[in-house]
């Protein structure tokens, strides 16, 4: 979403729905099942607690899972709704004279992801999993200067679609083992 003014450009970058999706699923798939598990066993946690902890979790995961990008003229900024900002995540916010460089790391599987380092010395990761990120990409070269034509996305959409693939899948196991589950 991009809106203009006599003197502002404001660009605003969501995370991407396939990955949003994905991750909420996948989180459902793996946990579902516990509570129904638990009674099915008479483990010594009750289902109750594990329903509390399941959508405690989901919240959670929602809530990061909700991030945007804002650009405008000035700044690059990633805020989070007001709910998420006031108990958990505050985001940042950095002016496009502060950014000395962008700066990668390699992450613990072998990925790369990158940081925006300012004046000060702090580091600010760049938000990858953004629609959009091709033109989040061109626009902070074209604000900042820095080179940009190697940074790539972390993660590449049939990725995220073959994770889905695979969570239908373990959602229909998890349908056989709930069902399996109550007749017990």
């Amino acid at each position: 979403m991009t809106t203009n003014s006599a003197n502002t450009s404001v660009s605003i970058f969501r995370l991407s729905p396939l990955i949003r999706i994905t991750l909420l699923s996948l989180y459902l798939a793996l946990t579902l099942p516990l509570p129904f598990l638990a009674k099915a066993t008479a483990a010594p946690t009750p289902p109750a607690l594990l329903w509390v902890g399941i959508c405690v979790g989901f919240i959670g995961l929602y809530a990061v899972l909700t991030e945007r990008v804002i650009v405008d003229d000035q700044t690059i900024q990633v805020t989070y709704p007001a709910w998420v900002s006031r108990f958990w995540r505050k985001g940042w916010s950095l002016a496009w004279t502060e950014i000395k460089q962008l700066k990668p790391r390699t992450t613990g599987q072998g990925g790369l992801v990158y940081y925006f380092l300012s004046q000060d010395g702090k580091a600010y990761l760049l938000p990858m999993r953004v629609v959009g990120f091709a033109r989040l990409v061109n626009i902070v070269q074209a604000k900042t200067g820095i080179d940009t034509t190697d940074v790539r996305p972390l993660a590449q959409p049939w990725m995220y679609m073959i994770l889905f693939g695979c969570t239908v899948l373990l959602l229909l196991i998890d349908g056989w083992t709930i069902t399996t589950a109550l007749a017990i």
